[in-house]
């Protein structure tokens, strides 16, 4: 990736919707050109995909907690990450260094769904033991760092 390609991205993490005009302006190339360089990007895996950001609380998903995992000695960390895999409330999985290997971010829709959550947690195999934070708001999340 050139400098270009740098800053199409960080344009295209600012605002997915952009058209390759307005891309083109912006980095001072040719429209054409432009759609060639995201299409190579989305075909090298630099850029993934493109969301809809959605307000969690508007879908009815108003409880956000970060869930810490200590997982139990002699197990797999692919069968850990495995089973949580398959818990939809997970938006995020961390592998950790430290004294809890993975750190959960979840959404739910209530703390009666979060108390499920973790009672299914601490049953899934190779979990020792959780420790859970409620987050009370959300002042910003998904800030995109500058490429580099």
């Amino acid at each position: 990736m050139d400098a270009t390609d740098l800053r199409i991205v960080d344009l295209l993490r600012g605002n997915a919707r952009l058209p390759y005009a307005e891309l083109a302006r912006q980095v001072g190339l040719s429209a054409p050109s432009v759609h060639e360089r995201v299409g190579k990007l989305e075909a090298a895996g630099v850029i993934r995909g493109y969301r809809a950001d959605v307000p969690p609380e508007t879908i009815g998903l108003g409880v956000t907690a970060l869930i810490g995992i200590v997982q139990q000695a002699e197990t797999e960390i692919d069968d850990v990450v495995t089973a949580l895999g398959a818990l939809p409330e997970i938006e995020s999985c961390y592998f950790l260094a430290g004294e809890e290997s993975f750190l959960l971010k979840v959404r739910v829709g209530t703390m009666a769904e979060l108390e499920q959550l973790i009672v299914r947690l601490n049953r899934t195999r190779g979990v020792a033991r959780t420790r859970t934070t409620v987050a009370l708001s959300t002042k910003w999340e998904g800030r995109p760092q500058p490429a580099r």
